[in-house]
């Protein structure tokens, strides 16, 4: 019997140390450096040494360089940060455009996010492609994603949020572009941002599901544009009942008096869900709005920046409707 008792107790502080030598190998902190004095030489590298579906936190630290990579961030990676020095120094950047062997624009992106929980901090990523059509900086897929202090350079869709009931916060970031620069269908809160326009164009294309409370919420931005930029919307609705809403948002002299474009389809004007409030600045008059945009109440502006309720999923999922039916 004691031999028996023994022999478990050896097998078991073997499988116990497997188990722990197997651990060691994932770290908490990976660094990334060009020059070989980190963990990896390329962000891609560095992926592929995060363990799937950890509970525990990882960051990454990327030093200071421009690093020329097209990466997705896997769905089976979570709780990590993505961290540069700074935003100015620590770039990832890729050339692709819609009109490379006919790519399209969702193959265009330079960083696709597909894990949930996950945090950019202090980086910059970058569609340098030329004003040929389409070309994604940032897609995301995933949820509860954060994006702190980072800067966001292209031209035709620059961010792309995807994923219906994915939730987004910007927090301190420089966003650039030309035409429908932000677009998609998740919902995304925009904090203390500064929203840069390239061209004579439109700001957002959102494509928020009827369902959806909330689609685009820009509290306390900085609107901006180039020289000669003078004739810029607010957004114009990709889908029906698009919604986006700026709130307490300093708006400079190019956006248009009427603010917000139909798409050329009136029926949008019936769905989209396009207000302000608080707007300050040359191009926040309100007296030429166009219309059909609603009238945002003390209560709705309160509610457009009470982060748990914006962020609460809104909708649920019953799979015996697809199995009875």
């Amino acid at each position: 019997m004691k031999t028996k008792i023994l022999s478990f107790i050896i097998l078991l502080f073997a499988a116990f140390s497997a188990s722990a030598a197997d651990n060691s190998k994932w770290k908490h902190d990976i660094y990334v450096a060009q020059d070989g004095s980190g963990d990896y030489k390329t962000i891609a590298e560095a992926l592929e040494g995060i363990r799937a579906y950890m509970e525990y936190q990882v960051t990454v630290h990327i030093a200071p360089g421009t690093y020329k990579e097209k990466l997705v961030i896997p769905s089976w990676l979570r709780n990590v940060t993505f961290e540069g020095t700074d935003a100015a120094s620590t770039i990832i950047t890729f050339d692709h455009h819609a009109n490379i062997d006919k790519m399209g624009t969702f193959r265009t992106y330079t960083v696709r996010v597909d894990g949930d929980d996950l945090t950019f901090r202090n980086l910059t990523i970058e569609n340098n492609a030329p004003q040929l059509g389409q070309a994604v900086a940032l897609h995301t897929e995933g949820d509860r994603l954060v994006f702190d202090n980072c800067r966001f350079l292209g031209n035709q869709d620059t961010i792309f949020t995807g994923g219906k009931n994915t939730r987004l916060y910007f927090n301190h970031c420089y966003i650039e572009g030309t035409t429908d620069f932000i677009f998609g269908p998740a919902t995304a809160y925009f904090k203390d941002c500064d929203i840069f326009s390239k061209r004579d164009s439109y700001i957002t294309a959102a494509s928020t599901p009827q369902e959806v409370r909330f689609g685009y919420i820009f509290d306390n931005c900085k609107l901006r544009a180039a020289d000669g930029v003078t004739k810029v919307y607010l957004g114009r609705p990709w889908r029906p009942y698009a919604h986006t809403v700026f709130i307490n948002c300093d708006m400079g002299s190019h956006i248009r008096p009427e603010g917000w474009h139909n798409w050329n389809n009136t029926d949008n004007e019936a769905t989209a869900r396009y207000g302000e409030y608080g707007s300050r600045g040359e191009g926040a008059s309100q007296t030429a709005r166009v219309g059909w945009a609603m009238k945002v109440s003390d209560a709705e502006a309160a509610a457009c920046r009470n982060i748990s309720e914006i962020f609460a999923v809104t909708t649920g999922w019953n799979p015996l409707e697809k199995i009875n039916n």
